[in-house]
């Protein structure tokens, strides 16, 4: 019988990728990135030992990375490296607790990474941009509706995707999403977005149950609501084609919706951590990306509430 700390990297790689998946609750395509980074690590160090991973080891991979040129002749950009080590980490962290002798995982520090910009549209843009859709057709009833849903409840485009009819209570305007991590959140939605999604309902002529299909020339009729469920792919182009005809030229994207939409609340005197709970954010350091961008707010703020102490000399 092998001894666990005789055993090699690639021989936990599947177990890890597993674990994450069915235990972490992460979603496949996160746990197939994780399975990639780690034969990478494999690839560096022509496998070893779990045993043998040393600080050392770590440095040399860092090193490697950093120096790593790919297929198309592009160095890998930092967050990338850092997706590379956030990934070893996790699977160090996964060896310990099955008490798998190996090195710490504190002992892997993250490179610093630029925070990213965040692009938002202000109020008055989305207007701009909802003022382009015609809604003479079934189609612009739909890309009304999920242009008002996106603004008003800041869901992902996978979530959008995935809604079907009897998910979203227009009454009561609340219904619950299934988020990263197959985390369950209340969403919330304006009295503008339900009036227009019962309106695309309204003019469906069919019983399928996607909320938002597809009216392309290429999609036969069916009665598979998946077959003309629309995809994340149609709405990225419809919303960024909108934003054009709005001559706005920032570009823009379903995830600028949901920027927006963070950063609306923000800027009307939401705190952080509500906003970090109508977006799903496990972590409240990932909802601070919208703190810079309300920071302009900060002076308005200062200038009403700030009392100023006259001179009189």
């Amino acid at each position: 019988m092998v001894m666990q700390e005789e055993k090699f990297v690639s021989d936990y790689i599947l177990d890890y990728v597993e674990h994450i998946e069915v235990e972490g609750g992460r979603m496949p395509k996160t746990a197939e990135n994780y399975r990639f980074y780690l034969e990478r690590f494999v690839e560096f160090t022509g496998d070893i030992r779990v045993k043998d991973i040393t600080a050392e080891v770590v440095r040399k991979y860092r090193l490697w990375l950093n120096r790593h040129i790919n297929d198309h002749g592009d160095e890998l950009a930092t967050i990338t490296q850092s997706y590379h080590l956030i990934a070893l980490r996790g699977f160090l962290t996964y060896l310990s607790k099955r008490d798998i002798s190996s090195l710490s995982p504190e002992k892997i520090e993250l490179p610093k990474v630029a925070r990213k910009q965040v692009t938002f549209l202000h109020y008055d843009e989305v207007a701009r941009l909802i003022e382009q859709v015609d809604i003479s057709s079934p189609s612009g009833l739909r890309d009304r509706a999920i242009i008002e849903l996106l603004f008003s409840s800041g869901l992902r485009v996978s979530e959008l995707v995935n809604l079907n009819r009897d998910h979203i209570n227009t009454k009561r305007r609340e219904f619950m999403v299934r988020g990263k991590g197959q985390k369950d959140r209340p969403v919330f939605i304006s009295e503008s977005a339900a009036d227009w999604v019962d309106r695309y309902l309204d003019a469906r002529q069919d019983t399928l149950t996607p909320l938002f299909i597809s009216y392309s020339r290429n999609v036969e009729p069916s009665t598979s609501g998946d077959f003309r469920r629309l995809t994340p792919r149609s709405i990225q182009r419809m919303v960024n084609q909108y934003a054009k005809l709005a001559g706005i030229t920032k570009h823009v994207s379903p995830h600028t919706m949901r920027h927006s939409f963070a950063t609306d609340l923000l800027m009307n005197g939401a705190d952080l951590r509500s906003v970090q709970g109508m977006l799903g954010h496990s972590n409240i350091s990932t909802t601070q990306i919208y703190t810079h961008v309300t920071d302009a707010h900060l002076r308005d703020v200062y200038e009403k509430f700030h009392s100023e102490r006259g001179s009189k000399d």
